[in-house]
């Protein structure tokens, strides 16, 4: 039996007491479901400045104002305007006040000067002075204030607007503040590219092209019988149908698109002639706006309709012009009753559908406090990392600001999802900052998933979670980060009751898709989800999206091929270890057991309806002794044993970190062992998906789901209630019945016993 080797104290995780509020064991129904307290992080006590707007600033030769805000050592400056002597910047400065040393912050109107900068204005405020905000208390109103001379006269003309208060975190100010811990990003865009933020994923549809046919072609070369397909394209997607013969040609065929709203591109349609083998002539085109489409959200089929097709030809003036050239048959509808984007096959962040008809109520709050790092390795040269955090569940994605050069950064941010589905998991990522240079990337520096399924209700967890990268050189411990987690639940029914349901919507399952096509479709709706994203203020790079969304994870592998099947064994060994215990009792190793074993095997030959309920109640015992002696403690994390990424060498490790196609060796070389690692992959996931169905069967039992746990011991112990009480002939008999019924009694979704066994925790979130 495949026993792995104990995991290093420094890739464990780790219990922590940060000093936050949040309670250990917490309230499931105290707490109102939209209510952010900030009590899963440490408390952090800033100083506010809010520069708002100036007036009167009349100067000869006109003014460039800027203001400076100097507090000890820290100094923030607002972007300067040309020419304005009425500017309005409404810019917020944040100081954070562990980091204070001095008694008072002056603020500073200066003109902007090609040599010197001249000197406006000035105001200085005493700290003790300053008033308290706590929200949700409204923002303290900003007031008129006379500048001063350098001797602290008022000046004649020139007024400033501000407001300056002490806050935590919890401000509303404080996301797009200027951060004293930014100090060094002295460039106004470069303080935007460093701000926390929160953004929202777009919403993804499956567009399905069913292409009929066309009517009255009209070929190029006269008497020639054309050999029609017709290519369509959404953005940068683009499918062929097969070709088909014929002035009339029919194919109805269908073709899978993803787009996202609000539906920017065009459905664009070209009939083409395959004359030879690379080259094609048109016979006409078309395109469709994607929002003229009906947006289907079950298996009702949509009317099909007849679309002009243009062809270009020249005109007398050397332009081309548009002409009618046939019509085309085809059926095309958005369908939003799929999942689209699941991250991963094995383990998703969201299960609801795009359409909004058919979302269900909430279930609970899922609450995360990122407090900090240490031991954060330097990631660009001269030798900095400048660290933030991005955790994404959902269509929600979060970003933390930037901490500029430092190894122990301290964010103490928190946020809250909604929760649909406890089966599902939260991923966070460290990210270093390469944008605040131009021409940079984000380097990834380690991430870690949880599930929430393995998370007690109203418990909150504060642990500190190791950030494990591989490289080419082997696996690499870049540092730690301290989270605190709390999953609050609103309706238990509810919760339990989603252990029954169907993971996806009902369309996953009366029109399943291929497993190749899901593959090219989740492909390219991370491509949208990415091009989406980097558009945002501060933008979330493709680097991080990838990361996030584990893209390339197919990829074969021969360290995650090793992997999965020392999982199988693993998952096995229960089996093994019940086959050595039998072979032991019947060669009489132990004389009392073998005597036991002759009494109960005489007992249930005598009494067989009582198997099946002593079977249950076995199963019962083990799982309560297995609540109070092996129940984990703590949230799961990557295991480096499991992932088996100390096992091979750096050779395997430059193998699965090489891009796809590979760039080594000669052309011929590069197809054979594209086409390997193509094969290894289908044969990786096929274990893989053995490896998840036995670790789910293990799972009824070890309380690492306890909600699933907890729903299994409550069957057996009613199963062997009835068991006991109906005879055992009438249960053979109905359940016999029940295999056995007419297909008219069969339902098109799985079974709740299916449902069920589907959501439980393998652990897939643990591979590295």
């Amino acid at each position: 039996m495949y026993k792995p080797p104990p995991l290093p104290a420094e890739f464990a995780t780790k219990a922590t007491s940060p000093r936050i509020s949040g309670s250990g064991t917490g309230n499931m129904f105290g707490r109102d479901k939209f209510t952010s307290t900030h009590d899963l992080v440490e408390q952090m006590d800033y100083l506010f400045v809010r520069i708002v707007k100036a007036k009167e600033l009349d100067r000869i030769g006109g003014c460039d104002p800027y203001v400076e805000v100097k507090l000890g050592n820290y100094k923030g400056t607002t972007k300067h305007f040309e020419k304005k002597s009425n500017p309005e910047w409404n810019e917020v400065f944040a100081f954070s006040q562990d980091q204070l040393q001095a008694t008072s912050v002056e603020i500073v109107v200066k003109d902007k000067d090609l040599v010197l900068d001249d000197f406006i204005g000035r105001l200085q405020f005493e700290l003790i002075d300053t008033p308290k905000r706590i929200p949700p208390d409204s923002p303290l109103a900003p007031v008129w204030h006379r500048l001063e001379d350098k001797q602290g006269n008022k000046i004649r003309t020139g007024e400033i607007m501000l407001a300056i208060w002490r806050g935590t975190q919890a401000d509303e100010a404080f996301t797009d503040a200027w951060h004293s811990d930014a100090v060094t990003a002295t460039k106004f865009e470069n303080v935007a590219r460093i701000r926390g933020k929160v953004y929202h994923a777009p919403k993804l549809w499956y567009v399905r092209v069913n292409v009929i046919g066309c009517q009255d072609l009209i070929p190029n070369e006269k008497g020639r019988v054309p050999d029609v397909c017709v290519q369509a394209i959404i953005g940068n997607q683009i499918l062929r149908t097969k070709p088909s013969k014929g002035l009339c040609p029919l194919w109805n065929e269908d073709l899978l698109f993803v787009a996202a709203e609000p539906f920017e591109e065009q459905l664009i349609l070209i009939v083409e002639d395959k004359i030879e083998n690379n080259k094609n002539d048109v016979l006409g085109k078309c395109a469709v706006r994607l929002q003229t489409f009906p947006k289907r959200l079950d298996n009702k089929p949509v009317p099909a309709r007849w679309q002009d097709l243009e062809k270009h030809h020249a005109a007398v003036e050397g332009e081309k012009a548009k002409k009618f050239a046939s019509k085309i048959h085809l059926r095309v509808c958005l369908e939003g009753g799929y999942h689209v984007l699941d991250e991963s096959i094995n383990y998703i962040s969201d299960t609801r559908p795009t359409a909004r008809q058919l979302w269900k109520p909430s279930i609970g709050l899922l609450e995360l406090g990122i407090i900090s790092a240490t031991g954060l390795p330097p990631m660009k040269q001269p030798p900095a990392t400048d660290a933030f955090c991005v955790a994404k569940y959902g269509q929600k994605w979060v970003r933390t600001r930037t901490i500029i050069n430092s190894s122990t950064p301290r964010w103490n941010e928190q946020y809250t999802w909604e929760v649909y589905d406890p089966c599902t998991v939260l991923t966070i990522g460290v990210f270093d900052n390469g944008h605040l240079n131009e021409g940079g990337k984000d380097s990834r520096i380690g991430k870690v998933r949880i599930r929430l399924s393995t998370l007690t209700t109203g418990r909150v967890y504060t642990h500190s979670y190791p950030l494990i990268v591989l490289h080419s050189s082997g696996v690499k411990k870049m540092g730690e980060i301290q989270l605190a987690v709390r999953f609050s639940c609103t309706s238990f029914v509810n919760m339990i009751q989603k252990y029954t349901q169907p993971i996806f919507p009902k369309m996953h399952y009366v029109h399943q898709l291929p497993m190749q096509q899901v593959t090219m479709l989740r492909n390219q709706a991370t491509l949208i989800v990415s091009a989406r994203l980097s558009r945002a203020e501060p933008p979330l790079k493709k680097e991080v999206v990838d990361y996030m969304l584990d893209v390339g994870s197919n990829i074969w592998s021969i360290r995650k091929a090793k992997a999965n099947f020392f999982r199988v064994l693993d998952a096995l060994s229960a089996i093994i270890s019940v086959a050595k215990w039998f072979d032991q009792v019947c060669h009489w190793k132990n004389p009392l057991t073998t005597s036991l074993i002759h009494a109960l095997f005489l007992i249930l030959v005598t009494m067989p309806e009582t198997i099946l309920p002593t079977i249950c109640l076995f199963i019962s015992g083990i799982s309560v002794w297995k609540y109070f002696k092996l129940k984990p403690s703590h949230p799961p994390h990557m295991d480096i044993h499991l992932s088996q990424a100390h096992t091979v060498g750096s050779e395997e490790h430059d193998e699965e970190l090489d891009t796809f196609p590979t760039t080594k060796g000669p052309d011929i070389v590069r197809v054979r062992y594209d086409r390997m690692r193509s094969i290894g992959g289908k044969i990786q996931g096929i274990i893989g998906d053995f490896a998840n169905q036995c670790e789910r069967f293990h799972s009824l039992v070890s309380w690492r789901d306890p909600r699933a746990s907890a729903l299994f011991l409550v069957f057996c112990l009613v199963a062997a209630v009835i068991l006991y009480a109906v005879p055992f002939q009438v249960v053979v008999v109905v359940a016999g019945l029940y295999v056995f019924r007419h297909p008219k009694l069969r339902r098109k979704l799985p079974p709740i016993f299916a449902n069920y066994f589907k959501r439980l925790p393998s652990k897939s979130d643990c591979m590295l």
